[in-house]
């Protein structure tokens, strides 16, 4: 995809990835971003970053559980900046917990943010590019939607989901000229997942890696983007010798229970 002039829109671009992808893409020679976030005051610092870079930024601030709104907002702004040709969904959450401790509550927020979110904008946008015949959506996944980590259950399980729905919908928006890719970092040093637990040995990406591959991966039209040495080394050893990932997935993960963290990536 040759993203110069083009009109993007990203969500949890106030902080993280989402913000580190937005200004990327913003240097790379998009014209005009749509910024999407909870936080109104974050969003519009990263605007001010974004328009230095010469770029025209519009912000959102949506929560994207809320579906009525999200449709509203999504719908009015497709109209007025019509057409998108990029859609990043990188809004996320996060909690840290062991399964047996875990509180449906935790669950559910993670469930609606993580899935029906994105569910919600991808298919008020991916109805447009499918009109006008050309388009990209990129769905953040991770690591972890290919090997699942111990204390993420329910994170885990949200990552697998959606690498799953990126890989139907790419086959079923290819006859419109829609591409529809996966990103799937792993471990990020970003401010909201720095109380977490972290895995043994794991090496962490910081969300500035994350978005040169990205680009990376658009440039080459890549169906998933993996991030770093070590992603790639544990994707092709589960398809190897899964019982052995398996193992050191167990060995690596954090020796004492950790107590309910929450992030946003």
């Amino acid at each position: 995809m040759n993203i110069q002039g083009k009109t993007a829109l990203v969500t949890g671009a106030s902080r993280g990835i989402g913000r580190a992808i937005a200004l990327e893409l913003a240097r790379q020679g998009v014209s005009r971003l749509l910024l999407v976030a909870r936080n109104p005051e974050r969003l519009a610092l990263v605007a001010s970053e974004v328009e230095l870079l010469g770029v025209e930024a519009i912000v959102l601030p949506l929560d994207l559980t809320k579906p009525i709104e999200v449709h509203s907002a999504i719908a009015k702004a497709c109209r007025t900046y019509a057409p998108i040709h990029l859609l990043v969904n990188c809004a996320g959450v996060a909690y840290q917990t062991p399964f047996l401790k875990s509180r449906l509550l935790y669950v559910q927020d993670e469930l609606t943010t993580n899935l029906v979110g994105m569910y919600t904008i991808t298919r008020l946008v991916a109805r447009r590019m499918v009109v006008q015949r050309e388009g990209t959506i990129v769905n953040v996944s991770s690591l972890m939607g290919k090997i699942a980590a111990p204390t993420m259950a329910t994170y885990s399980a949200t990552k697998f989901a959606i690498v799953g729905f990126t890989q139907a919908l790419r086959n079923e928006l290819a006859p419109y000229n829609v591409r529809v890719c996966a990103l799937l970092p792993s471990l990020t040093t970003t401010d909201m997942v720095r109380e977490f637990q972290w895995f043994q040995g794991l090496i962490p990406s910081t969300p500035e890696q994350v978005a040169k591959a990205l680009a990376i991966g658009l440039q080459k039209d890549a169906p998933e983007v993996l991030v770093g040495w070590q992603s790639h080394l544990a994707v092709w050893g589960s398809r190897l010798a899964p019982w052995l990932v398996e193992r050191i997935v167990r060995i690596a993960a954090p020796k004492s229970e950790p107590s309910v963290r929450r992030s946003f990536i």
